[in-house]
């Protein structure tokens, strides 16, 4: 599969790496030095891009890969609210997007149980729920897309959540806390408190090795596949 990267940080290249050992070709690598490229031969014959920058020039990103009939694969957070139905209209015209705010396969599982323990705790209201995400000091969304996702997981499952919030005393609103710490790859906790206990669930990721991994399978999966995908699509817990 010919793969084109937008973005070369330290994700970029890790998946560069991961990529090759595939057996899989790098065709083109794009960052904020050679945004031309975009405009390249070598560009346009990918399959497809995957895609980890920032939330000011995913959408912008997706774009220009969609304008050279290139598939997206992307990382990327902080550009739903703004550009989501945007987003969902291109996918449903012809264009390709497999999105998710954490490729991790560990992600994947525990997101399978959160929502499972969500479905739960919805019988037994003296429980209230918060989460709490920790990423590294470069991280400049908050809170992570992958506590979004996690959160609206639970609002979804508990009548008595309507929606997530930070900074928030509403029993109402799901509160999520953002901490952000050294070089943390991501760690996330999702706590249910009573007065009698406390039940926790964390997913604490060792390195961004296995996020890489996992961009790299969605972009197999994509090559197959069009529309707006996500990972509950590649992975069916």
């Amino acid at each position: 599969m010919k793969i084109a990267l937008i973005g070369y940080g330290k994700m970029g290249k890790m998946i560069e790496e991961i990529a090759i050992s595939r057996g899989h070709e790098i065709v083109s690598v794009i960052d904020i030095q050679n945004q031309q490229d975009f405009d390249s031969e070598a560009f346009a014959s990918a399959d497809v891009a995957i895609e980890f920058t920032n939330p000011t020039a995913a959408f912008g990103n997706y774009q220009k890969a969609w304008s050279k009939g290139v598939k997206v694969v992307s990382g990327s957070t902080g550009w739903m609210k703004e550009h989501g139905d945007e987003v969902r209209n291109a996918c449903e015209n012809g264009k390709t997007l497999f999105w998710a705010s954490n490729f991790s396969i560990g992600v994947a599982i525990f997101s399978a149980v959160n929502r499972y323990l969500a479905k739960i705790m919805n019988q037994f209201p003296q429980y209230d729920v918060e989460l709490e995400e920790t990423h590294h000091v470069h991280k400049l969304d908050h809170p992570s897309g992958t506590a979004i996702t996690l959160g609206e997981e639970i609002v979804e499952a508990i009548d008595r959540k309507e929606a997530w919030a930070e900074d928030t005393t509403d029993p109402k609103l799901l509160r999520i806390d953002h901490i952000r710490r050294g070089e943390v790859p991501g760690i996330h906790t999702i706590r249910y408190d009573s007065d009698a206990d406390m039940i926790s669930i964390t997913h604490d990721a060792h390195s961004r090795r296995g996020f890489a991994l996992g961009a790299v399978l969605a972009a197999e999966y994509t090559k197959e596949h069009t529309g707006l995908l996500t990972i509950s699509d590649m992975f069916k817990f």
